[in-house]
């Protein structure tokens, strides 16, 4: 009888042996506070976490996300640090095989087994699958040495530090994270007993015919001692009904199945469909039909383009033409989807301590806001298996982008090396999710600070690697390329005075894929982050700064306190700063949101900087507060991504009394279902003051298509108000109506 795991660290998804009571050992991490080696310490270890985390708990660390407790932390950045493990020898069978694994380590390591040096590699996202069995003793030990954190030069000690690794380079410190470099195992790690025969690897893939109404299988398994198996396949609907069954064709260690679905149910994003998954086994068989193993997993069917977005091929005029802006236009299933989404970047800065819990809880979020889409963001990590496995049960769109990011990228062999290794890895492990929709080289590598371009060795490698192992997901070398856009990121600029409603009027982008527009966090997420004596009036060299990160405060980038008392007066205290500052974010976030809409078609994405953080912030572009806290900004990112709504296109935010007011009146809608005609009422109140400014009959407004109306214009009253409100409402139809707050004043904020 084949037997489970013996130890169980972290979780294992999708494989299943016949089960076995698990035995969790202990870990410990090994280290020396003073660079002495005969000096070392040995404490309890968490797995997986991280080791900055393990040392912060058992030499009583204050909270890293706390005042300036985060430079505490920074020795720990060029020191070796060894996790150990002890177990007593398991009972083993003959044949039977004890096998280490690990989902990821971080970065560069040595595992060693009873004193033999069993590997020594350098990357994250490549697992580590070691036989321990040849070794077994009576007493065993695990050893796993983790070496400093790689950087490319001593100085200056900034993101450049992680141009010749494979490294997350928002560790290394960003304008909204502080300087905190994980290391250590932070991935799902086990040892299991296997039988001799096993299965270590399932490929499932396919391609569907242009009528999209039937599905050419092809399954894969690649394992040891296969040869004297049956290797069964089962693929059932989403009710439990099987609909496919057979047998893989097994020689040596590989089996293979091709095999065809006829009229396969569709996976769709949620807002355009259902995200319809079948699920599929694996069983593994002896030659006397006992069962060895099971291999489970889930499938959905899609076919996904970029395709040129309209109007895009018309420039630039002139001629020979060369190169037109690129395709961003996302196509699923032969259908045009406006995206609506967000920046996601690491939930935690330790991604070791990241649970399917807290994934889950943000992805309930993002459905609630209406997002369709996460551009997940080539500064931070490459995410865990759960976090691809919700996307698609929930049907959200996943842009994935290579841990590449704002650094010119060495050719060297030596780091190509270590980049094909990683990037086959991660292509493989995400490539059969159907939330996967394109791929991309990594964050703003071919703007100046980059100095990229696509001719860069690192860039058509990874071009090429999509290419040969997901030749039908599409591949954009990086973000922002021609045509998108990256930035703005305030209300206004601070050089020119310029409003967003103006800047986002000027716009012509075919895919707004980041943009900001800062705001506080709330009071009570403050007071948990500053210590009470810095909490007011904000300023630089304290904890405010730090919560900004480096540079952030350069002109106070994300508070805008001088901005903010601009348009409001000055602040009495801390309340009414969060209260003004968080207005501005909401109707900024507003105003992209809607404007990015109204230029639909040519403009096909509208993903904000950014989603959530990964620590708590003191002011930030983010419309969720660590871990988990929605903003005020959040609910009007939600207002302005309805699939359907009444839109008005504004001009700027303070009025002045007796000023022509002015608003264009707008029906957007991104279904495939048309909007049947109705009648759209403006109307302007201040306090329970009303007045009626006008009214549309609307036709029909066409599936996946806006309708521009009117605009309709009166000269303000003198009203006592500071501000006033644009209603704007649908007859018979309240969950269409939208609401657009403004300011009123005798004088205009400076320009």
């Amino acid at each position: 009888m084949a037997r489970s795991f013996l130890i169980i660290i972290g979780c294992i998804l999708s494989v299943h042996l016949l089960a076995q009571s698990p035995v969790e050992p202990d870990w410990a991490l090994e280290y020396s506070p003073e660079h002495d080696p005969a000096d070392v310490n040995l404490v309890p270890a968490v797995v997986p976490g991280a080791v900055q985390l393990d040392i912060a708990r058992a030499e009583g660390y204050g909270p890293y996300y706390y005042g300036e407790n985060w430079k505490d932390y920074l020795w720990m950045e060029d020191r070796s640090f060894s996790y150990v493990c002890n177990f007593i020898k398991p009972v083993i069978n003959d044949g039977e095989r004890l096998v280490f694994n690990s989902r990821g380590i971080d970065y560069r390591f040595e595992v060693f087994f009873n004193g033999e040096k069993l590997l020594q590699q350098e990357g994250m996202f490549t697992p580590v699958r070691l036989d321990l069995t040849t070794l077994l003793r009576v007493n065993n030990e695990l050893r796993i040495k983790i070496f400093p954190i790689p950087k490319k030069h001593r100085e200056p000690a900034d993101r450049s530090q992680a141009s010749a690794s494979v490294k997350p380079a928002v560790s290394y410190g960003w304008d909204w994270h502080p300087r905190l470099v994980p290391s250590g195992i932070w991935d799902s790690t086990w040892i299991e007993i296997l039988p001799a025969s096993h299965l270590d690897e399932i490929s499932v893939q396919y391609s569907l015919n242009e009528k999209l109404d039937r599905a050419y299988l092809r399954v894969e398994a690649r394992g040891i001692r296969l040869s004297d198996c049956s290797l069964s396949w089962n693929l059932s609907d989403a009710s439990g009904n099987k609909i496919d069954m057979g047998y893989l064709n097994v020689y040596k260690d590989k089996g293979v199945l091709f095999t065809e679905i006829a009229n396969p149910e569709l996976w769709w994003p949620h807002d355009h469909g259902e995200p319809y998954l079948y699920a599929y086994s694996l069983e593994l068989r002896d030659q006397n039909g006992t069962l060895l193993q099971t291999w489970d997993g889930h499938l959905g069917f899609r076919r996904v383009k970029l395709v040129m977005n309209e109007g895009a091929w018309s420039e630039p005029v002139g001629f020979p033409k060369t190169r037109s802006v690129a395709p961003i236009l996302m196509e699923i299933n032969g259908k045009k989807i406006f995206c609506k989404g967000s920046n996601w970047v690491n939930p935690e800065i330790f991604p070791g301590i990241i649970t399917r819990a807290r994934y889950e809880e943000l992805i309930k979020r993002a459905l609630e806001a209406n997002f369709n889409m996460f551009r997940v963001w080539g500064g931070g990590i490459v995410n865990k298996e759960s976090f691809y496995e919700l996307c698609d049960q929930k049907g959200i769109l996943v842009w994935q982008e290579f841990p590449l990011a704002c650094n010119n990228y060495e050719d060297t062999p030596e780091y190509l090396q270590v980049l094909e290794q990683e990037s086959r890895s991660i292509i493989r492990r995400i490539r059969e999710h159907p939330s996967l929709a394109m791929w991309s080289g990594g964050n703003e590598l071919f703007n100046a600070w980059s100095g990229m371009t696509d001719q860069s060795m690192a860039i058509r490698l990874l071009n090429s690697l999509c290419l040969e192992l997901d030749p039908h997901t599409p591949f954009i070398s990086t973000s922002p390329l021609m045509g998108m856009g990256h930035g703005h990121y305030v209300f206004r600029d601070p050089d020119t005075g310029e409003e967003v409603f103006s800047s986002m009027l000027r716009a012509h982008q075919t895919a707004y894929t980041e943009f900001g527009m800062p705001g506080p966090s709330s009071v009570e997420i403050l007071e948990t982050i500053i210590p009470e004596n810095e909490l007011w009036p904000p300023r630089p060299g304290h904890s405010w700064e730090s919560h900004h990160a480096f540079n952030a405060w350069v002109g106070d980038t994300w508070l805008m306190m001088d901005m903010i008392e601009d348009y409001f007066g000055r602040m009495a205290n801390l309340e009414e700063l969060v209260e003004m500052g968080q207005l501005l974010q909401g109707e900024g976030y507003k105003a992209i949101y809607e404007e990015a809409r109204r230029q639909k078609p040519y403009c096909s994405m509208a993903l904000n900087w950014c989603y959530n953080e990964p620590w708590p912030t003191a002011a930030n572009n983010s419309i969720i507060n660590w871990p988990n806290r929605p903003k005020p900004a959040f609910y009007a990112v939600r207002d302005a991504c309805r699939p359907v709504m009444a839109s008005a296109r504004n001009y700027k935010l303070s009025w002045s009394r007796e000023e022509q007011f002015s608003t264009q009146l707008w029906m957007l809608n991104d279904r495939y279902e048309h909007v049947e005609p109705g009648v759209l009422r403006a109307t302007l109140m201040a306090g329970n003051k009303i007045m009626e400014l006008g009214s549309w009959e609307f036709g029909i407004v066409k599936a996946n298509t806006n309708l521009e109306g009117p605009v309709l214009k009166t000269v303000l009253p003198r009203w006592a108000s500071g501000g006033f409100i644009l209603h704007l409402e649908v007859v018979g139809h309240p969950e269409y109506s939208s609401e657009y707050t403004f300011l009123l004043s005798d004088k205009q904020p400076k320009q």
